[in-house]
């Protein structure tokens, strides 16, 4: 068993295109699986995850933490994962830590960055945005505002040369920004396993947990399936 300075985690984060698993001690990553593109993470999660325990010679019984992406992202995507956490720390009676994926991108971003917008789609032409800042690099970016949805063309115009701009949202919407949107490298717009690490151990050292009944996935509206069957209601 790892000692309390080096707890064993599993990360898991399903909230976009490319899942991903992995284990660390501590903050240092010890391996690290990337899912099927195809967003089949029902299928691969529970391999994956007994594959990677079994490489590090780990029981699930083992972990002090199960540390999980909850959104906004892939509604079927994060209703995966999240199910899956709950269902392992409830299990083995570890410690169950949903962390939001625009935290973990915000915490990506350049020392440089001071204002940051985290952004991905919210379909119909409009966005999951949250905005993070900092009065210096030296200091982690923190909310500055809630979790909204905005028309793209409104958020867009709201934008100033100060300001700048991350997430998955990025792939679809990026082609659009005017020349003087500052946008951070394409590798911090999504969310890596070692920044949810770093984010769910913070907590975890806190002595802060989830409950596992409660935690549900973090988005704002209804899927598109869930808002057609609304409609024919």
């Amino acid at each position: 068993m790892a000692s309390v300075s080096e707890p064993r985690l599993l990360i898991l984060e399903t909230s976009g295109r490319i899942g991903q698993v992995a284990l660390a001690r501590g903050a240092t990553l010890a391996a690290l699986r990337r899912l099927d593109e195809a967003r089949r993470h029902a299928r691969d999660l529970a391999p994956a995850i007994a594959e990677l325990l079994a490489g590090q010679g780990w029981q699930p019984r083992d972990l002090h933490a199960v540390i999980v992406s909850r959104g906004p992202g892939s509604y079927t995507g994060l209703r995966v994962g999240i199910m899956s956490a709950k269902t392992l720390a409830y299990a083995t009676g570890c410690t169950l830590l949903a962390t939001d994926t625009f935290a973990a991108i915000a915490c990506q971003a350049p020392p440089a960055v001071l204002t940051l917008d985290v952004i991905t789609d919210a379909q119909q032409d409009k966005l999951y945005v949250q905005r993070f800042t900092r009065s210096s690099s030296a200091e982690p970016l923190t909310p500055a505002t809630a979790l909204s949805i905005q028309p793209f063309a409104a958020w867009q115009a709201s934008l100033t040369d100060q300001d700048w701009v991350s997430g998955p949202g990025l792939e679809k919407f990026g082609e659009r920004f005017p020349v003087h949107v500052r946008i951070v490298p394409a590798a911090a717009w999504f969310p890596l396993a070692a920044s949810l690490a770093r984010l769910g151990l913070e907590r975890l050292n806190l002595g802060e947990k989830d409950d596992v009944f409660a935690v549900e996935p973090l988005y704002l509206r209804p899927s598109s399936a869930e808002e057609k069957w609304q409609g024919s209601r």
